[in-house]
């Protein structure tokens, strides 16, 4: 009984934390600022970490990037974040959100950002389009070299498709994406 009062309390605790608190009064139009003023700032950390990134951003089909913030207490966690995807042919910026949520004991709160890049165009419509979900039985290879047309300091989330995640302390070779939805903000485009 104790236990899923404790979880009941966790969960709300935790939606009021990632939906709530964040609410503040900003119009759409600084909204989108806010994001592209993120985006340059994540893409020059990127590039000062791992300068061949540049050439792979630029070469692909479309990117994406990230701001993401992700809260654990006891056994509930989740996270909310917002971005742009760019495509690269069009110039077209598309703004989204993603949401995650997970389970498990655990403690601690997360700030990271992410730069999604696409090889394929078929894949960067369908991010945007139809949105991803990222599952618990998703795997993703890291590749820690250039050979074979990896990414360096990238992790391969399927065939064509790269993630940088950086945290404070770096670049991550881990895919935080259990539970994790991407889709376009409705409010934004």
């Amino acid at each position: 009984m104790r236990i899923n009062y404790l979880f009941k309390t966790t969960i709300f605790l935790l939606l009021f934390i990632l939906t709530v608190l964040p609410a503040y009064s900003e119009n759409a139009e600084e909204k989108r600022a806010d994001i592209q003023k993120m985006k340059t700032e994540t893409l020059n950390e990127l590039y000062k970490k791992e300068p061949k990134a540049r050439k792979h951003v630029q070469n692909a089909r479309g990117y994406a990037v990230f701001s993401n913030f992700g809260l654990k207490i006891f056994l509930a966690g989740g996270g909310k974040g917002s971005g742009v995807a760019i495509n690269n042919g069009t110039k077209k910026n598309t703004y989204m959100k993603m949401v995650e949520v997970q389970a498990g004991l655990g403690i601690g709160v997360k700030k990271f950002r992410q730069v999604w890049v696409f090889e394929n165009i078929s894949d960067f419509n369908h991010f945007i389009n139809s949105g991803w979900e990222l599952g618990g039985q998703g795997t993703a290879a890291a590749k820690l070299d250039d050979e074979g047309g990896s990414f360096q300091g990238a992790i391969s989330v399927k065939p064509g498709v790269w993630l940088y995640q950086m945290t404070e302390d770096g670049l991550a070779l881990e895919l935080t994406g259990k539970g994790t939805k991407y889709y376009q903000d409705k409010g934004l485009n």
